[in-house]
């Protein structure tokens, strides 16, 4: 039997070692990941809800069509598009939009996700509750809609600019229909 020079001995000892290291590390990993209660393993049953987001690519179809069709009405509009938690998505201020409609269709936006309603809608329940107009964040104008899927909000799409909130609502509307295309 012939004799290993001292680098081949270091050679094959590491390559040994890295043998052993790699399984080890692999044989961990497997067992981390098959845990029963692990990261990878918890269940609605511990707490876990599941939910539906609206995408960045359908958020931004939805504000492109909404100002779109404030456009070809001639309107100079802003659109907002808010998540289920009424954090903004998208945000879009059309050439020539006044600086208010920025904010307002943004607060739009999550006032209408925020009650799964049409904000013309809930216009009528300041009568019964005017106090609700104080509730931060929230603007109860015309001009905003929700989005649903599988009858729960997931998003809202608020518009400002147009001289009427009715306008306003037709082209947010426009915006959630394109979602749906």
């Amino acid at each position: 039997m012939s004799k290993f020079s001292p680098r081949a001995r270091v050679v094959t000892g590491v390559a040994g070692l890295a043998v052993v290291g790699a399984a080890t590390f692999g044989a961990l990993s497997a067992n981390a990941a098959a845990k029963p209660g692990g990261p990878a393993a918890v269940s609605p049953a511990k707490g876990l809800i599941t939910t539906q987001h609206l995408s960045i690519d359908a958020a931004s179809k939805a504000a492109q069509a909404a100002l779109d069709a404030g456009e070809k009405a001639g309107q100079h509009i802003s659109v907002a598009v808010v998540d289920r938690n009424g954090t903004v998505i998208v945000q879009l201020r059309g050439d020539g939009a006044g600086p208010q409609s920025f904010e307002s269709a943004e607060r739009k936006a999550f006032t209408a996700v925020s009650w799964n309603n049409k904000t013309s809608v809930l216009v009528n329940n300041l009568q019964q509750n005017p106090t609700l107009k104080d509730i931060p964040g929230t603007l109860f104008l015309a001009g905003g809609v929700p989005v649903d899927s599988a009858d729960a909000p997931i998003a809202g799409i608020g518009v400002a600019g147009a001289p009427s909130g009715a306008m306003d609502e037709a082209y947010a509307q426009a915006g959630a229909e394109a979602i749906l295309k």
